[in-house]
């Protein structure tokens, strides 16, 4: 589709019988992923209708033509790409990590317009404070670097496999082979489909100066966080301290993942959400 001007791409997954009952679940991936990332997720949740789009800027979706990329005009496309699609208030709003920022403010500024809250590996602290402030302040330096140099360069630099490889084995904490090639397979083939690289500054940008501490206390409607043990961006110790700052929400935790639940924990990140809607049934 097309809104304000920018070429949508989106995915629908749903269940061979749809019903009254059919949850519909909108999904927001992360800051350089696109639709791919989450469809592990998907796969484990045969009975619920999933719909997927690429954010603005990332795979195959166009960057916005009307704004800068930040987090209130992503909120924007939210909003738009709800009412293209008649998704009512009975939706259910998923964010993954820089995801978890666009979704929480977009419900905090839109209340009522969905039923549930879903926040997986979710950014509950300040990037540019405390201990990864450092390793935040390097990564805005080549993002910079890289919109300034020669376009042929920079994005030569942005697209390096040497530098996707070692933040996917930085990221990966399984110890199965296999699973650790498809999540290196998965890095390779989707992490550089953006659209260029002015847009990735300004999305970086927008995801390390957003978190979602900052509209916790609005968000009314029942949430429910996801968190992996041993993730080193979205630490655990700052999920629980935006648990306490939530209405209603619920934290669960899966053991030996750190920030690619989608990728690596599939299956019990599938059953909490299940649990989750079914105790809060719209």
């Amino acid at each position: 589709m097309v809104l304000n001007g920018t070429k949508v791409a989106y995915w629908s997954y749903e269940p061979v019988k749809v019903t009254p009952q059919t949850r519909t679940i909108l999904v927001v991936h992360g800051f350089r992923g696109d639709h791919h990332g989450l469809l592990r997720v998907a796969d484990q949740l045969p009975e619920m209708r999933l719909i997927m789009p690429d954010l603005p800027g990332f795979g195959s979706s166009a960057a916005f033509t009307d704004a800068r990329h930040s987090v209130e005009r992503y909120c924007g496309f939210v909003a738009d790409f709800m009412a293209a699609l008649g998704l009512g208030p009975d939706t259910v709003l998923l964010g993954h990590s820089f995801g978890s920022i666009v979704a929480s403010h977009y419900v905090a500024g839109h209340p009522g317009t969905v039923a549930e809250l879903i926040l997986i590996n979710p950014i509950a602290a300040p990037a540019l404070e405390g201990p990864k402030a450092l390793m935040t302040k390097l990564a805005v330096l080549y993002y910079e670097t890289a919109a300034r140099l020669p376009r042929r360069l920079g994005q030569g630099l942005l697209r390096s496999q040497l530098i996707v490889r070692v933040m996917s084995e930085t990221m990966a904490k399984t110890r199965e082979k296999h699973l650790r090639r498809f999540v290196h397979a998965q890095h390779s083939a989707y992490f550089s489909a953006f659209a260029d690289r002015e847009s990735l500054l300004e999305a970086f940008k927008a995801s390390v100066g957003s978190n979602v501490a900052e509209v916790a206390a609005s968000l009314t409607l029942p949430v429910l966080l996801i968190a992996g043990e041993k993730d080193e961006i979205a630490a655990l110790p700052d999920q629980h301290t935006l648990l306490a700052r939530l209405p209603d929400g619920r934290l669960d935790v899966i053991a030996g993942v750190g920030h690619l639940i989608h990728y690596e924990t599939p299956e019990p990140a599938a059953a909490f959400i299940r649990r989750f809607l079914k105790d809060h049934s719209a």
